[in-house]
């Protein structure tokens, strides 16, 4: 479904601290790398192989840094992937961009996507970002979860979503976080620069 969900953070100076499970290591972007970004990336958005391309996915744009690339590595293996991008200041200013999340299958139960995707956030605070952008696909249910749980909530930015974001919490079984979010559900469309609508998921 088109436009994707939109979600996002307002605020980065209330991160919790990145605290990785038993057997798990944090690492960044290291020459090489190309290759394993390609596999978690493509696993885990059910590509085949050669449909996803580092080049093309993280350098067009501009902003690679190999410290804003964050891998878990889990039991020897690497497991887990995000990026910490930015979003360019006419779109939204001071806010960071969380691209391309993946976690391995196999690696499940350790909150993985939440511990990378966690990192890259203080990656963005440390370079001066003051909140955080997303995009996800309705089907991506885990994924939705695990950015509520970050402390995302959703952007209204198309009119089809009102009901999309609707389904994708009856999906989750939260349909009270419906009516939480029924301001911005309700609400008009976000359009860029302004910052987006919020309420507190709390």
């Amino acid at each position: 479904m088109t436009p994707q969900l939109s979600m996002f953070r307002p605020r980065l100076d209330d991160l919790p601290p990145v605290t990785l499970p038993e057997g798990c290591e944090l690492r960044t972007f290291a020459p090489g790398d190309e290759a394993v970004w390609e596999r978690i990336i493509g696993i885990s958005f059910g590509k085949n192989p050669g449909d996803i391309v580092f080049g093309k996915s993280m350098l067009e744009s501009g902003e690679f840094q190999p410290g804003r690339v964050f891998f878990i590595r889990h039991n020897g293996e690497d497991a887990a992937v995000a990026a910490a991008y930015s979003r360019k200041p006419e779109t939204m200013p001071g806010c960071g961009y969380l691209h391309y999340v993946g976690v391995l299958p196999g690696h499940t139960g350790l909150r993985l996507g939440y511990w990378v995707s966690l990192a890259a956030l203080h990656r963005m605070r440390g370079e001066g970002r003051e909140r955080a952008n997303l995009h996800t696909d309705d089907f991506r249910l885990p994924a939705v979860k695990t950015y509520l749980n970050l402390g995302f909530v959703p952007v209204l930015v198309d009119e089809n979503q009102r009901q999309r974001w609707r389904d994708v919490f009856a999906a989750l079984s939260l349909p009270t976080l419906a009516e939480r979010c029924a301001p911005i559900l309700d609400g008009p469309v976000w359009h860029a620069p302004e910052i987006p609508p919020v309420v507190s998921l709390v």
